[in-house]
């Protein structure tokens, strides 16, 4: 499936925008950025709970959901994993699923942590790891 790639679009305020780019910049230094345009087709900006909208292939956020970069990122990778469950037909409904996105976001953590040169960044994934590790969903 990870052929197809969508040409990800962008919606919101400028401040928004941009908080998105730079997140996206850092799917693509983890080596994420195709599986992410395989699955996901927009990131739009709402004022309500961030969001997959499955039927559309896009990700609603608030403005509070992509203020960090690297956990805006992360979050990104994980909904794109619900999306690719999604449309695999496998259940993405079920604790199980959430456990499955979960760990698809660690795994983009732990591989941004190794590929990127700024210190910032590795620190900020050290700390989301921390956090993860103790996550009821693993």
């Amino acid at each position: 499936m990870e052929s197809f790639k969508h040409r990800l679009m962008v919606v919101g305020s400028p401040e928004f925008k941009q908080k998105v780019r730079e997140a996206l910049k850092l799917v693509k230094t983890a080596g994420y950025y195709g599986f992410l345009k395989t699955y996901i087709r927009g990131i739009i900006e709402i004022d309500g709970f961030t969001q997959l909208r499955e039927s559309e292939a896009v990700i609603w956020a608030n403005k509070y959901a992509v203020a960090n970069p690297v956990d805006a990122a992360s979050m990104f990778i994980q909904k794109a994993n619900h999306m690719k469950d999604y449309l695999e037909g496998k259940i993405h409904y079920s604790w199980e699923a959430e456990r499955r996105s979960v760990e698809k976001r660690i795994e983009f953590l732990k591989a941004l942590k190794s590929k990127t040169r700024k210190r910032e960044v590795k620190d900020e994934c050290e700390r989301l790891l921390a956090s993860w590790s103790e996550s009821v969903y693993l």
